[in-house]
């Protein structure tokens, strides 16, 4: 048994340790929100925060979070930058079929909690590691400049 805090609230999960945050958060928790995408941390679309911080948890053991604090899509618009960048993707219609849009939020919203005032510099490199299949990227910036200015 591994106890997690996640959104906010301690969760005590029966899951073998090697089995990534991932699956223990669809599988056993139930928060479906966060997506399966490539597997290998290359897309995106399964970034979580830890303690505010970007993780895969497509890679993340289960057993190396710890004492660490999870926040999923389900919870980050409890937080002031994840309600400004929700907000801001829903003012500017960033989404189109919305697969990686969870991964892209969160990555977003870790983004303006560490740099109220991103430059497009940093947004791409916050960003890099998130894969949109439609190419939404110009909303994802201009959406990412919104939230900045109404944090």
């Amino acid at each position: 048994m591994i106890t997690l805090n996640i959104n906010g609230q301690d969760c005590t999960v029966d899951a073998p340790p090697d089995m990534p945050l991932l699956w223990v958060l669809r599988d056993v928790v139930g928060l479906t929100g966060t997506k399966f995408g490539c597997g290998i941390a290359q897309c995106g679309a399964c970034t979580v925060h830890l303690d505010g911080e970007q993780a895969r948890a497509c890679v993340t053991p289960v057993s190396q979070v710890g004492t660490r604090r999870v926040t999923t899509i389900e919870a980050i618009g409890d937080t002031p930058a994840g309600r400004k960048v929700q907000q801001a993707w829903a003012d500017l219609d960033v989404v189109q079929c919305g697969y990686c849009q969870s991964g892209q939020v969160m990555s977003a919203a870790a983004l303006i909690a560490a740099n109220p005032s991103p430059t497009d510099g940093d947004i791409d490199d916050a960003m890099a590691g998130n894969v949109c299949r439609c190419g939404t990227y110009v909303r994802v910036r201009a959406a990412i400049h919104r939230a900045a200015r109404e944090v």
